[in-house]
C-alpha cells in the first residue's frame, strides 16, 4: 500500500503560482493528484502547470482573485466541471511588508489581512463547504509562518495575519472533523521567495541564521513531503488541527 498515492484526487492550490505553492503543487501532481493552479498571474500559473506535466501529473490553471468570493465560487464550478471533485485545498497566498508599526496605514493593514487571512477564510467557506456537504472527507492545508508564534520583528501585520491563520486552522479542524475534512497548517521557516527578499538585509539574514539550528535557509522542495503527507488521507487520516513546522529548528530555539 502506498501511503502517499493521491491518484483520483483533485487538489486546488490557491496561490499555486507562487514559489512555495508551486513546489508543493508539483509534489501533489507527481503523486497522482489532478491539480488546479489558482492565481491572478496566469503566465506563472501556466509555468507551474508545465512543471507538473513534466513529472507526469495532470494540471490546469484557473484565474482568480483569492480575496473575491465570486471568483472562488467560479473556480469551484470550473474545477468540478473539469474533474468532478475537490479533495484537497491548499491556501498559499502571501503578502508582506516591513513598514514600521507607527507608520502602518489601515489601507496597508487591510491589504495584507485581505491576502493573508480573508482569502483563507473565503476559500475554506467555498471549498470547505463543498467538501463537508459531499461527505467524502478531504484535506485543507493552510500555509502559516514562523512569524505567527512568536511574532517576528519588522513584520507586524504579517505576523498578526499568520497568527490568525493558525487560529482559523484549529477552529475549522474542530468544526469540520465530523465530516472527515481535516484542517492543518504548515509553518515554513525561512525560504527566500519573491515576497520576502526585500526585507532580508545582511543583518536580518545573520539574525535568522543565529536562530535556526540548521544554519541555512530552506529549499522550496523541502516543503513537498509535508504537503503530500497532509494531503493523503492514508498517511495523515487522524491528523487535524496540527501546525506542522518545517523550519530547520527555528521554533525550538531560544538562547
Amino acid at each position: 500500500m502506498n501511503l502517499f498515492d493521491l491518484t483520483g484526487k483533485t487538489a486546488v492550490i490557491i496561490g499555486g503560482n507562487s514559489t512555495l505553492g508551486g513546489a508543493m503543487a508539483v509534489a501533489l501532481g507527481g503523486h497522482g493528484a489532478d491539480v488546479a493552479i489558482v492565481g491572478r498571474n496566469q503566465e506563472k500559473c501556466e509555468q507551474v502547470v508545465k512543471q507538473i506535466e513534466e513529472v507526469g501529473g495532470n494540471a490546469k490553471s484557473f484565474s482568480a482573485d483569492a480575496t473575491s468570493v465570486e471568483d472562488l465560487r467560479a473556480v469551484l464550478a470550473d474545477v468540478l466541471a473539469w474533474t468532478g471533485r475537490v479533495d484537497v485545498l491548499m491556501n498559499c497566498p502571501g503578502k508582506n511588508s516591513a513598514t514600521p508599526f507607527f507608520d502602518i496605514t489601515m489601507e496597508e493593514w487591510d491589504s495584507i489581512m485581505d491576502v493573508n487571512l480573508k482569502s483563507v477564510v473565503l476559500a475554506c467557506q467555498v471549498f470547505g463547504k463543498h467538501m463537508v456537504e459531499k461527505g467524502e472527507g478531504g484535506s485543507i492545508i493552510n500555509i502559516s509562518s514562523v512569524s505567527s508564534e512568536p511574532p517576528l520583528s519588522k513584520v507586524f501585520t504579517y505576523s498578526a495575519s499568520k497568527a490568525a491563520v493558525n487560529n482559523v486552522t484549529k477552529f475549522l479542524a474542530r468544526e469540520f472533523a465530523p465530516s472527515r475534512v481535516r484542517v492543518n497548517a504548515i509553518i515554513p521557516g525561512f525560504f527566500p521567495a519573491e515576497q520576502n527578499r526585500k526585507i532580508l538585509s545582511p543583518e536580518r539574514v545573520a539574525s535568522i541564521m543565529s536562530h535556526t539550528p540548521m544554519n541555512r535557509f530552506g529549499e522550496a522542495s523541502e516543503l513537498q513531503g509535508a504537503a503530500v503527507y497532509l494531503a493523503s488521507e492514508r498517511a495523515s487520516g487522524f491528523v487535524t488541527g496540527t501546525l506542522l513546522r518545517v523550519d530547520g529548528g527555528f521554533g525550538a530555539m531560544t538562547i
